[in-house]
């Protein structure tokens, strides 16, 4: 089974927190937000991955391609054609990782459409976005998509109020909380599992579809989109302060997301 990442945004709202880089390179610590979530299948088994890349996709490529040299010590001998000789494995030496090129101005169901070649023959396939960690049983969420028989499921959760929510009596404040989570309303989490034989036919052949609009709402009509509810962590980097306070927690050894 594979777990396809969509890499391809321009991450134009966390512009402020770096420049340079695409948004799933941002770090957490030493290492990419995609590198976590990608940990984050891997605890479960999921190891096959299929990155779909669009904007500055030279450097996520870069970063893979450079990666045992990035991870173990290397001796390089200067002056001739031997190749480089690594020394020592790294964690992810069993991950198998495609670079797919889906273009810079792809709409994210596009982008899911061009990879098509990789995932359907697998019988279901894994997807969510490259910028947003949580601590999702990868196994639960795949048993209930099997149990449900459909073609989609979505995982639902609930976001962090973005400010302190207060209860009144009169002028006396009874109830503070600070960002608390939101007690309505599910929003889509990421996190999705597709049969790989039936879903393109609601993706359709415009390359500038976004999955989230047309393909979802005809699921869902079709009553072929199930919602798997999680309750437990979920955090999108979609901000400067959201980058800071993701490294702040993993910087803490208080990641939740960190199940590995």
């Amino acid at each position: 089974m594979k777990a396809v990442i969509l890499c391809g945004g321009q991450g134009t709202r966390i512009r402020d927190a770096n420049e340079t880089l695409p948004k799933p390179l941002l770090p957490i610590g030493s290492n990419p937000i995609v590198w976590h979530i990608m940990k984050g299948y891997a605890v479960s088994g999921v190891k096959d991955f299929v990155l779909c890349l669009g904007y500055k996709c030279w450097l996520i490529k870069e970063y893979f391609l450079n990666y045992r040299a990035k991870t173990t010590d290397v001796t390089v001998s200067l002056g001739t054609h031997n190749d480089p000789v690594f020394h020592g494995n790294h964690r992810e030496e069993d991950w198998n990782v495609t670079l797919a090129e889906t273009g810079e101005d792809t709409g994210t169901g596009g982008r899911v459409a061009a990879i098509r070649k990789y995932v359907e023959n697998d019988g279901v396939f894994m997807l969510t976005y490259g910028d947003g960690v949580a601590d999702i049983d990868v196994k639960r969420l795949l048993a209930f998509h099997k149990e449900q028989g459909r073609i989609a499921t979505v995982t639902a959760v609930r976001p962090q109020g973005r400010f302190g929510e207060m209860r009144l009596e009169g002028t006396k404040v009874v109830e503070f909380n600070e960002k608390p989570q939101a007690t309505e309303g599910l929003i889509n989490g990421g996190f999705f599992v597709f049969d790989s034989k039936r879903i393109w036919d609601y993706l359709g052949t415009d390359r500038h579809v976004l999955l989230e609009r047309e393909p979802l709402q005809r699921l869902a009509r079709d009553n072929q989109l199930i919602g798997y509810t999680h309750t437990g962590f979920w955090q999108p980097m979609d901000t400067a302060r959201e980058y800071a306070m993701l490294n702040d927690a993993w910087s803490k050894g208080q990641a939740p997301w960190k199940t590995w």
